[in-house]
């Protein structure tokens, strides 16, 4: 009986820590006024005069509307087609 004891504690433990590595996962879909879309993993600042509108990640374009997906890692806004980093 102890040794199941000792076996859930530290089953316990090691789900604990799992738990606090994995952090809080943050993401959203940031799209600029040219039509250009991208997810984002991290809450970036973005500064207003960039036009960027920043949605929730379970958004989706509404019929008639055109966007174009463009992913990219690091940090940075599309724009005119470019990415600029920040």
């Amino acid at each position: 009986m102890r040794n199941v004891a000792k076996i859930a504690f530290a089953a316990l433990l090691g789900l604990g820590g799992l738990t606090l590595m994995a952090g809080n996962a943050s993401a959203a879909i940031v799209c600029n006024g040219e039509g250009e879309c991208w997810h984002v993993h991290h809450a970036y600042r973005y500064h207003h005069e960039w036009g960027l509108v920043v949605h929730p990640n379970s958004w989706r374009w509404g019929t008639g509307e055109q966007f174009v997906w463009r992913e990219h890692t690091g940090r940075g806004y599309w724009h005119n087609g470019v990415w600029v980093r920040f």
